[in-house]
């Protein structure tokens, strides 16, 4: 593997770096993906520099604890290592995949390590989570389309519990509001979108 997967076991060796990272097309995407099954471990370095800083984001965001989020970043690169097929390209973007895999393994870090936390008050996955995790690479783009027409107010409560790994309570805290009021927010957003997408 490339110098910054020192250890194929490990994973990543280290936290990217902040500056911009490079935008991939999705054709760029399949032939990385394609050299990574072939073993190409300059392939998976490109991958790692297109969307290292993003997984490593989304997943601090959820565990607010950065030797956590690096755990989980590297976790899911070396997946894709061991495994570039569990990627379907005509299912989505790399990106949306990655941003769900990431947000997923952050979330199961955090329950791990707050087991008495409610469950209503732990960011879930999604209600797709049954269908695994490759189906939701294009539900969170579609539920970003849908969410454009929710209130305002709504909208912003729903994006800080879905896109921002926060609980119900870290959100009624940051808005300066009564958690019944942020509870009965989401819980109108959320129908809203699942009418959405029974439609």
């Amino acid at each position: 593997m490339p110098d910054r997967f020192s250890n194929p076991v490990a994973g990543p060796a280290r936290s990217p770096s902040g500056g911009a990272q490079p935008r991939n097309s999705a054709e760029d995407d399949r032939l990385l993906l394609e050299r990574v099954e072939a073993r190409d471990q300059g392939a998976m370095a490109a991958i790692f520099d297109s969307y290292s800083r993003m997984a490593y984001s989304i997943a601090l965001r959820v565990l607010k604890d950065p030797a956590q989020a690096e755990d989980v970043m590297q976790d899911v690169f070396f997946q894709v290592w061991q495994n570039p097929r569990a990627f379907a390209p005509e299912r989505g973007s790399l990106g949306a995949w990655l941003a769900v895999v990431v947000r997923n393994r952050a979330i199961d870090a955090m329950r791990r390590r707050r087991p008495s936390d409610p469950v209503e008050d732990v960011v879930l996955a999604s209600a797709a989570d049954v269908a695994g995790e490759v189906e939701q690479s294009t539900m969170i783009e579609r539920v970003r389309g849908v969410m454009k027409n929710l209130p305002p107010e709504q909208r912003e409560s729903l994006e800080l519990a879905f896109f921002g790994g926060m609980t119900h309570t870290e959100i009624a805290e940051k808005k300066g509001e009564p958690l019944g009021t942020v509870k009965t927010r989401i819980r109108a957003a959320l129908g809203s979108l699942r009418k959405a997408f029974q439609t």
